[in-house]
């Protein structure tokens, strides 16, 4: 690989800088991060989403750690955001969204939403944010006490306002991003237990439920953690709960799980086989020889339903294999790399504005079914960033130690 092949150090660097260019408009004065269209304009009929606002902080913050100028005032904006525009005030912990005038319009709290703000915490406060450490105490405590459920070795999904009552679904996605906030939070706190959360969190949903569905990974469960393959199975194309198979987030569990197994003292040889059988059963579901890109969903079987081309399961997928060709040295991995970043660059970059097409259509064109505009960078930040560290420590740590 030269200098000038994409997914090259210096090609990701340079696309890196124009990633965050572009992400810098989504500031907004009286505070958080708007929604941005695709030409880098807010999108004043979508509200401001906690996990938007949370990611992005997560994004100016490592920014930051690597050097880019000014993204430490915005690392700590998007803290003040979190500590203030979306915070319960009352009750403790954070709304998922929140319109411009201040109205909450759903008052539900969810895990997914706050594990995000758990990994903006922790990595803001490595990059040294004002109020970081403070939003970080909160956040480990609301997460360890309101989602974490000791006697499932899991996380509940979501819960009332005053954290009374608990709904009755359980959901894979959610904990995958557990897993990733609590590994940062282990390396920033120094605290233990979120690393053992996390594992007790993959050996249930990827060592029991994964492996028993031939690596297909259920993402969706009832209140006793029984899955439920038909779930949404009219709303296919849900951004958040969609029906069936999603082939990206069996790259992304890959490698969160190779990331959790390079952290450990001691060896968990399941981990690996996990992130291998996991990323094998996913190109054979989602890679074709045809046709570029890759689905959203497939059936139980492996048959594509929901074709369109997310630029956030294309992330993972060639994050999944750098990771495990560093992890392996199988020549497998990069060669699947390789492809994926020349695919990148050819679809899902916009050369024009630095940002990447949220979605595609099958013949690659530009579509909005699920995915409107060009809403946060932390898919394509991570794709940029993480290929240039080691598995472990978290990249706020290793980032940080570089700077």
């Amino acid at each position: 690989m030269t200098d000038d092949d994409p997914g090259s150090a210096e090609w990701r660097h340079e696309a890196r800088a124009k990633l965050l260019a572009f992400s810098r408009q989504s500031w907004r004065q009286e505070g958080g991060f708007f929604w941005l269209d695709d030409s880098g304009t807010p999108d004043r009929d979508k509200v401001l989403e906690l996990w938007i606002n949370a990611r992005m902080t997560y994004v100016f913050s490592l920014a930051h750690l690597a050097g880019e100028d000014d993204a430490l005032r915005l690392a700590g904006h998007g803290v003040r955001a979190l500590s203030t525009v979306f915070h319960d005030e009352v009750n403790g912990g954070w709304y998922d969204r929140v319109e411009f005038d201040g109205d909450v319009p759903d008052r539900t709290k969810g895990c997914y939403g706050h594990a995000f703000v758990l990994l903006a915490a922790a990595s803001a406060t490595a990059a040294g944010a004002d109020g970081a450490a403070d939003l970080l105490g909160e956040a480990a405590r609301i997460h360890g006490q309101k989602f974490w459920d000791a006697d499932e070795g899991r996380c509940v999904e979501e819960v009332s306002e005053d954290w009374s009552t608990v709904d009755g679904y359980r959901g894979a996605n959610s904990n995958m991003h557990a897993v990733e906030a609590y590994l940062v939070a282990a390396d920033v706190t120094g605290d233990e237990v979120w690393r053992q959360r996390a594992l007790a969190i993959c050996e249930r949903i990827i060592g029991i439920h994964a492996r028993a569905h031939e690596w297909r990974i259920p993402e969706h469960y009832d209140h006793d953690w029984t899955p439920l393959p038909s779930y949404n199975e009219d709303q296919p194309a849900d951004p958040f709960r969609p029906f069936g198979s999603t082939p990206g987030h069996a790259f992304e569990w890959a490698r969160l799980l190779l990331q959790l197994a390079a952290s450990l003292e001691s060896p968990r040889p399941w981990l690996e086989e996990a992130a291998e059988a996991l990323f094998a059963r996913a190109v054979d579901d989602a890679v074709s020889d045809e046709e570029p890109g890759l689905p959203y969903t497939t059936n139980w079987h492996g048959e594509p339903i929901v074709e369109e081309r997310f630029h956030w399961v294309i992330a993972e997928a060639v994050l999944a294999a750098e990771a495990l060709h560093a992890w392996t040295g199988k020549r497998i991995y990069a060669g699947l790399a390789e492809r994926w970043w020349s695919e990148i660059d050819e679809h899902y970059v916009d050369h024009e504005t630095g940002a990447w097409r949220h979605e595609l259509s099958p013949a690659m064109h530009l579509t909005t079914r699920t995915w409107r505009g060009k809403p946060d960078a932390y898919h394509a930040f991570n794709a940029l960033t993480l290929p240039d560290l080691p598995l472990a420590p978290s990249a706020a740590l290793t980032l940080g130690a570089g700077a």
